[in-house]
């Protein structure tokens, strides 16, 4: 039976006027030359070349004099490493400095894409039928380096969206690594990882079990700083650091806009892209519901699972998840406990999807295989398209499906809510296929999403367009039901 499906007729697409002023490191012999030619100019020709740079970017981005401030500390040891002195500095000079060490990048210019979509916190002040809702979006920019931003809006009784205006200027949070680690769990996670023992246990055996950030980090880059020790020895110690940098917290300021903040890669083990989150309003019986995302953090040759936490939106806590089934992509967290535990969908052999269940949120093992590829459109893997939906007939899981000349649909199946490993139903045919006007993209031929809800008894579907743009669908949940149960 096929579904109808019911396009809206939206587009979020790629905007190349979107754009961070990111700290931007020359190198440290470029560097030095370039502090030595600004000490060099008169206070009036540093004057003069500053107010020129703000007059061109200071109304693209908000207080950009502090960013040049904060770049400039950035480099503070390059130029006290010269012999000269940071604090006699004139704040005209630390600036102009800081510019020269701050770029722009376009979050968005190559696309906008694998959305997802969970309830605003705040469902005050709506109209009958409404709901407030915030999307989150993979947006890739410059050299495929992928960030998270979003969108809010209301859908109304008809589930037509209204999007709130965007923000003026995008920010970037301020961040704070974990401070202590408990030695037995990192211990745990470099296993994990393959990291060779003999080379981890010569920096974990000092530590004492619960351990500073710092002393790990300055232990690990001072083996780093010889040149004599192996190749395998310095892939470790890299691998070390790169956990270490793992667990970090985002802190974005009040007078920003949701639409204005922006989750860039940060850790070095997502320097290349923080790929395809999956939000979910996890609620467990307390009044203070936490929402959740996995996401997969890639640094161009390792992927990493991780997990981001929020209750406002304004402060983000990031920590990587272990365990033997945590690994690959597609990890998605269901939004409540059931008989007591947290559960997890994943696809650890790239093919299958699996279920698992675990006492943290952040520590998966026993993958029970749940899902195979059953029909011709889904042959290659199958997999998740967000978090499951809890509906009073069952778990509605939406799935992706990857069938000739790779080309992505969107599935979907019922399972039984007590025991979810019980499959109750699955469609046949793809619940959404490309259409014509879709399949052309930065990869042709895909419909993907990261998420959806349910809302006036309708399925809201999030996807992306051929991994370029993004809109949305809407499905009927009576008319799913029936296919899915017949």
């Amino acid at each position: 039976m096929r579904v109808s499906v019911e396009r809206k007729r939206i587009s979020f697409l790629p905007d190349s006027s979107r754009v961070v002023a990111r700290y931007f490191m020359n190198g440290e012999l470029r560097t030095q030359n370039l502090v030595r030619r600004i000490l060099e100019m008169s206070t009036s020709q540093v004057a003069v070349t500053l107010e020129q740079t703000l007059r061109e970017f200071a109304t693209r981005h908000r207080n950009i004099t502090r960013l040049f401030s904060k770049h400039c500390e950035n480099i503070r040891p390059i130029i006290e490493n010269m012999q000269i002195d940071f604090n006699l500095l004139s704040n005209e000079q630390k600036m102009l400095i800081g510019s020269y060490c701050t770029m722009e990048y376009s979050l968005e210019s190559a696309a906008f894409f694998n959305p997802s979509i969970v309830e605003d916190i705040d469902q005050s002040f709506l109209q009958k039928g409404e709901k407030r809702v915030i999307l989150s979006f993979r947006a890739t920019g410059e050299g495929h380096i992928s960030s998270l931003v979003f969108r809010r809006g209301i859908l109304d009784i008809n589930n037509d969206l209204y999007l709130t205006k965007l923000g003026a200027y995008i920010d970037m949070a301020e961040i704070a690594h974990k401070k202590f680690f408990d030695k037995q769990h990192f211990i745990k996670r470099l296993l994990e990882m393959n990291i060779e023992e003999q080379h981890s246990s010569l920096v974990m055996a000092p530590l004492p079990e619960r351990f500073e950030y710092s002393v790990l980090k300055n232990q690990v880059a001072n083996l780093l700083k010889d040149e004599s020790i192996s190749s395998s020895a310095r892939i470790a110690y890299e691998e070390m650091m790169w956990l270490l940098e793992s667990f970090y917290d985002l802190m974005f300021n009040k007078d920003s806009d949701l639409t204005e903040r922006v989750i860039f890669p940060i850790a070095e083990s997502e320097s290349n892209g923080i790929e395809d989150a999956r939000f979910v309003h996890f609620c467990d019986g307390a009044e203070n519901t936490v929402i959740y995302a996995t996401y997969t953090a890639y640094n161009g040759h390792t992927i990493l699972p991780k997990l981001i936490a929020t209750e406002d939106f304004y402060t983000f806590r990031i920590m990587p998840l272990r365990g033997a089934g945590a690994k690959g992509k597609n990890l998605a967290l269901f939004p409540k406990k059931i008989k007591g535990q947290y559960a997890m969908l994943s696809r650890i052999d790239g093919v299958n999807n699996y279920l698992m269940y675990s006492d943290s949120p952040i520590v998966w093992n026993n993958p029970i295989l749940l899902q195979q590829p059953k029909f011709p459109w889904e042959f290659t893997q199958v997999g998740n398209c967000g978090s499951p939906l809890w509906t009073e007939r069952g778990w509605l899981i939406l799935t992706h499906g990857v069938g000739p000349m790779r080309r992505y649909c969107i599935g979907a199946s019922l399972f039984d809510l007590d025991d979810p490993s019980i499959e109750l139903g699955r469609l046949e045919e793809p619940l959404l296929m490309p259409l014509e006007e879709e399949r052309n993209g930065y990869v042709p031929n895909v419909v993907y999403s990261c998420g959806s809800i349910i809302h006036n008894q309708s399925l809201i579907l999030p996807y992306a367009v051929s991994d370029y743009s993004s809109t949305y669908a809407v499905i009927a949940m009576d008319e799913l039901f029936q296919a899915l149960l017949n």
